[in-house]
């Protein structure tokens, strides 16, 4: 779960109340001029970071670090600056300077502890804040919350979540009304999956401020990890509140997606593209959903962004792989395909993607050797047998594609497909009963297949099972109204049974569905000729074209558009305004 961070907090007074001892009692005579002068540089920087002059402050302290180098309040107050400055790694080795000068440096000792902390460095951070926290018990200086909870934070980074939480509660004492130390510790316990008690925290810090964007978020990831309803709103509250938090609005538009809800969630992941351009985990979720709504062309340059950020992620490698695949582009996605098996040899799912790329390409005795490959780390795999009979299939190998359809049947009896592919291979095989068997179990799984119900009649027929057949054949087309070849079969059945007028009535409206479909093909072609023509201003020739069409066809409405198009370019308005309108006539034809 994302955590907010409470900033770094280098107090002034931790290094204000710090004075170079230069006339220390060990100096048997005046001090140097060097010695003088640092003296004086250390004041004036201790003024000037009174001031909030962090760059002067920090010049000043450089000073003095050079003047005196065996100083440790010189390295002391310059580390404190420079990580204030965000300069993280050159204060920590000024504060690391400092101690080891002098080891009870308490202002260095918790401003070194902050630096590891805030710089990811949390194992080397809290044996620093436990040796400040015991100075301070023998100082009798009370603890900070803020200090309370960055020692917290740097527990919980490793790991140790039960002490975790013990020092956020004492910040939390320190500070009961801070709505931000509520919110850490629920963070601290969703860490650990205690969702109840991160519930509990969360509501906490939303009672002290109920306008937390981020107590929100937190709350609707708990919520959605418990399944448990009032995510969508928490969600929702997080984003309105949160319009500029690039972590608010990828994680509600990871859970719109988880959900579902690709497209609401597109605009959302565009968002935090670009509130955060440098995170690779916004562009990547957007180019799944935007693989899942099949607008693979905008998905593939995000997803090749992800894999740019990791090469060696077998899940980003295979998505966009998948996705080259869905754009046709099968030879390009091959190499990321087989480096996705290489790093999980022992997942079946990449092999079984990879045969699904080599088969793109024709390659079916590759795609055979992924998905042998595939089923012996999963054996009763129903789609792993299914995959592989249709590759034997493409390859006309009936006799090895039979057995896994069988198989895959067998695994899984609740889906359609493989009892539809064994009825199509027992057909050209002429195990018409088999065939009819196994049709009739599709059928039933899944009975919008006009195909299927042609088929079927047809096997019936060769059975000699006409009433079937009969039967068969009309849901056929009842299903595929324009397809002619089930009523030719039908009017073959219905001479069979000596009904020749509803034999030739059959004939009929297939002769006139072809000479449909025929024209239907012939408006294609010449409206692409047209569009094409568009495109490269030869209106005259366009108009032509597109005119060819709905000879053709008279309904055809690309054609109508394209004419209309070509016509408004011409600068007859009126005619194209005409064919807009034929155009909307037509698209409402049935």
């Amino acid at each position: 779960m994302a955590r907010c961070l409470l900033e770094i907090r280098i107090f002034a007074g931790l290094v204000v109340g710090i004075l170079l001892g230069f006339q220390c009692a060990s100096y048997s005579q005046e001090p140097s001029q060097s010695l003088k002068e640092a003296d004086a540089d250390y004041r004036s920087g201790v003024a000037a970071l009174s001031s909030n002059d962090l760059e002067t402050a920090r010049g000043d302290f450089a000073k003095v670090v050079r003047l005196a180098p065996s100083a440790e309040q010189g390295h002391s107050a310059l580390g404190a600056v420079l990580v204030r400055l965000g300069q993280i790694n050159e204060g920590i080795r000024e504060l690391e300077k400092a101690l080891a000068i002098k080891a009870n440096d308490s202002s260095a000792q918790l401003n070194l502890a902050l630096a590891l902390e805030q710089s990811g460095q949390p194992a080397k951070a809290i044996p620093w804040f436990i040796k400040f926290e015991a100075t301070a018990r023998i100082e009798k200086h009370p603890l900070s919350a803020e200090v309370l909870a960055a020692h917290a934070r740097a527990l919980a980074a490793t790991h140790q979540f039960s002490a975790a939480a013990a020092k956020m509660k004492d910040a939390i004492a320190q500070s009961p009304r801070n709505p931000e130390l509520h919110d850490e510790l629920g963070s601290i316990y969703a860490q650990q999956k205690d969702w109840p008690n991160a519930q509990r925290a969360f509501d906490a810090a939303l009672r002290e401020d109920p306008n937390l964007a981020m107590a929100h978020l937190h709350l609707a990831l708990s919520l959605q990890a418990e399944q448990q309803p009032g995510a969508v709103d928490e969600f929702t509250k997080a984003y309105q509140l949160g319009p500029q938090n690039p972590v608010i609005a990828l994680e509600f538009g990871r859970f719109l997606a988880a959900s579902g809800n690709d497209v609401q969630a597109i605009p959302v992941l565009r968002r935090a593209m670009e509130l955060d351009p440098r995170n690779a985990e916004a562009p990547y979720q957007l180019g799944l959903a935007l693989q899942r709504t099949n607008k693979v062309d905008e998905a593939i340059p995000l997803l090749q962004k992800a894999v740019a950020a990791d090469t060696n992620d077998a899940e980003v490698l295979t998505n966009l792989g998948m996705a080259l695949c869905q754009a046709q582009r099968a030879k390009e996605a091959v190499p990321l395909l087989q480096k996705a098996v290489s790093l999980t040899p022992g997942n079946p799912t990449a092999h079984q993607n990879l045969a699904a790329s080599y088969i793109q390409l024709n390659q079916l005795d590759d795609a055979v050797s992924q998905l042998r490959e595939a089923l012996k780390l999963s054996p009763d795999s129903p789609q792993l047998h299914y995959n592989l009979g249709l590759a034997f299939k493409m390859q006309d190998d009936a006799s090895a594609a039979i057995p896994e359809f069988e198989a895959a049947e067998k695994l899984d009896p609740t889906e359609p497909e493989p009892a539809y592919a064994l009825g199509l291979l027992y057909l050209q095989a002429g195990r018409y009963e088999d065939a009819a068997r196994e049709l009739n179990a599709s059928l039933k799984l899944r009975p919008e297949n006009g195909d299927g119900w042609a088929t079927l009649g047809s096997v019936y027929n060769n059975l000699g099972k006409l009433p079937e057949a009969v039967s068969a054949l009309q849901e056929a087309i009842r299903q595929m109204p324009d397809q002619p070849d089930p009523r030719l079969t039908l009017a073959a059945v219905l001479v069979k049974q000596n009904q020749t007028a509803e034999a030739t009535a059959e004939r009929k409206k297939a002769a006139d569905l072809m000479r449909a479909n025929m024209n239907r093909q012939r408006a294609e072609v010449a409206c692409h000729s047209g569009t094409s023509l568009l495109k490269d201003g030869k209106l005259d020739d366009a108009i032509v074209e597109f005119r060819n069409a709905l000879s053709y066809d008279q309904n055809y409405t690309d054609a109508h558009l394209g004419l209309a198009d070509a016509l408004q370019r011409q600068g007859k308005l009126v005619e194209a305004a005409q064919e807009r309108q034929k155009a909307q006539s037509s698209a409402k034809q049935p």
